[in-house]
């Protein structure tokens, strides 16, 4: 990872310092850990480029994930299928958050082919029952020139206390194809994605809560060509 195990420890302590437990919080609340999501990521990249891309995917997939091929697929259906590429793709976060209690991350940043052809990516993550995290959505497009690299990772945690509501994403378009989403134990983060039938136009939309209301964090908008 081009930014380094060393920047984990540094984000880490504040992010941790935000999600400190308060009395009387429901079990679970303030364990927000975004090193932890960090080291998924880590693994997640080196599996990639020691064993293959596909299994690598495979392995850190959420058996309810969904990718964009560039069409919305069930990834592990999809994966199962996919001869691992001579060389991988390669990635490195740039931005983490996480709901209060853990159970639900989401990771930014950018990504480079062997090709010379770049992009960015959001992935969402579920805490599984052991502790591990695996994506449940995975999803980004290329861009012209690559993304700057920041000089450190950001992390970010919901703010903790009372559990907001956290309804269903609204009412899905009536030409939309897909509109799924969900949401962490605590309902401080919750994201959603709509596809759209005519086009394949996609949305993905994260939002978490800052103790008074959600903030948008992601609003990823993408209209596949050709």
């Amino acid at each position: 990872m081009a930014l380094g195990l060393a920047l984990v420890a540094v984000f880490a302590a504040s992010a941790q310092t935000d999600a400190r437990p308060k009395r009387r919080l429901p079990p679970g609340t303030g364990t927000a850990n975004p090193s932890a999501l960090v080291a998924e990521e880590i693994a997640f990249a080196r599996l990639a480029r020691e064993k293959g891309q596909w299994k690598a995917f495979r392995e850190f997939a959420d058996d309810t994930a969904i990718m964009f091929v560039p069409q919305e697929v069930q990834a592990q259906d999809w994966l199962k299928k996919q001869a691992d590429p001579a060389a991988p793709v390669q990635w490195e976060p740039h931005q983490v958050w996480m709901s209060c209690d853990g159970t639900l991350g989401v990771t930014k940043g950018a990504w480079q082919r062997p090709d010379g052809s770049v992009g960015w990516y959001t992935t969402i993550w579920q805490r599984q029952k052991k502790g591990e995290y695996r994506w449940v959505l995975d999803h980004g497009d290329t861009l012209p020139s690559a993304l700057p690299e920041p000089d450190m990772l950001t992390a970010r945690v919901a703010k903790c206390g009372r559990r907001p509501d956290a309804p269903p994403p609204g009412t899905p378009p009536a030409d939309a194809r897909t509109f799924t989403g969900g949401n962490s134990l605590d309902g401080t983060l919750r994201w959603h994605v709509t596809v759209m039938s005519a086009n394949d136009a996609r949305t993905v939309s994260v939002q978490l809560w800052n103790g008074t209301q959600f903030d948008t964090i992601v609003e990823d908008k993408v209209t596949p060509q050709g």
